[in-house]
């Protein structure tokens, strides 16, 4: 089928398969049911300092690193069998590309100004929104969208999903899906776990909604407030073919985050490098 909008008939299966908690994924391992992905080994991600999550997500919030083996060789929106890990590099979009994306907004104080400068190089990022923000600042969503950017779903408020049940984790992704999908005319394909901490049933009711995980190659860790220039080193450093560049648009003060961009994107471009996006085919 194609893939640039889910057909009316099928969206409307699935919601009442999540609804009925039926979620359309493939058998999965009889034990532990809802636990996180284990690296090789069997080991779990391990855990690393993170800023303080939001109230919902409770006490005890950290930031888990992305799982770095196993990354699928293609994507698209996503039939059985369900992924078991995310994409952290995309390296089917050319020996010269690499993906920027933006977590946690949009903030109208910090994404109109990351909009003008990826406006300004004619360059395409990917823009992972929490509900609870994308809901009070729709214009915002739709200046993404019609800048040809890609807009995911990162929940709606932005809690630590294995801490939560299997309805919580459907109404997290369902609502900010639907917030999106109300205004811009389709769901999102794609979206990003808050602090990268995945488990099977967040994958699977992703995979219900018509998503595909989406973590990253590079942490640009702008929440810390380390200081445009380190950011900008993080970014230039870490900068390959395929490598998806993880930075926030909201959730704190971002204007570091902002600066940088200025700093390294036409750095970036100067380089060779084509910041560009996965596109619906």
């Amino acid at each position: 089928m194609k893939h640039d909008q889910i057909p009316a008939e099928r969206r409307t299966f699935l919601r009442l398969a999540l609804a009925l908690g039926a979620a359309t994924a493939v058998r999965m391992i009889a034990a532990d049911p809802a636990g996180t992905p284990t690296r090789p080994g069997g080991e779990p991600p391990a855990p690393a300092a993170g800023p303080p999550a939001r109230a919902q997500a409770g006490p005890g919030s950290y930031r888990l690193r992305p799982m770095t083996s196993g990354t699928p060789p293609r994507f698209r929106p996503a039939p059985p069998p369900v992924r078991t890990r995310p994409f952290e590099e995309m390296p089917g979009l050319g020996s010269d590309a690499m993906v920027l994306s933006f977590d946690d907004g949009p903030d109208p104080r910090y994404t109109p100004d990351i909009l003008a400068t990826l406006r300004r190089y004619d360059v395409r990022a990917m823009f992972f929104v929490c509900g609870e923000m994308a809901a009070d600042n729709r214009d915002l969503l739709r200046e993404m969208s019609d800048d040809g950017h890609v807009v995911g779903n990162h929940s709606w408020s932005h809690p630590l999903i294995p801490k939560l049940p299997r309805g919580a984790i459907r109404d997290e992704l369902g609502s900010t899906s639907e917030v999106v999908e109300r205004t811009l005319g389709v769901p999102p394909l794609w979206y990003r776990a808050p602090y990268g901490a995945w488990n099977r049933n967040s994958f699977e009711i992703g995979a219900a909604l018509g998503m595909e995980p989406m973590a990253w190659t590079v942490d640009t860790l702008d929440w810390t407030e380390p200081g445009t220039d380190t950011i900008v080193r993080r970014v230039e450093k870490g900068a390959a073919p395929g490598v998806v560049v993880l930075s926030h648009d909201a959730g704190g003060n971002r204007s570091q985050s902002v600066a940088a961009l200025r700093r390294y994107l036409p750095a970036l471009l100067e380089k060779g490098y084509r910041p560009t996006v996965p596109r619906r085919s």
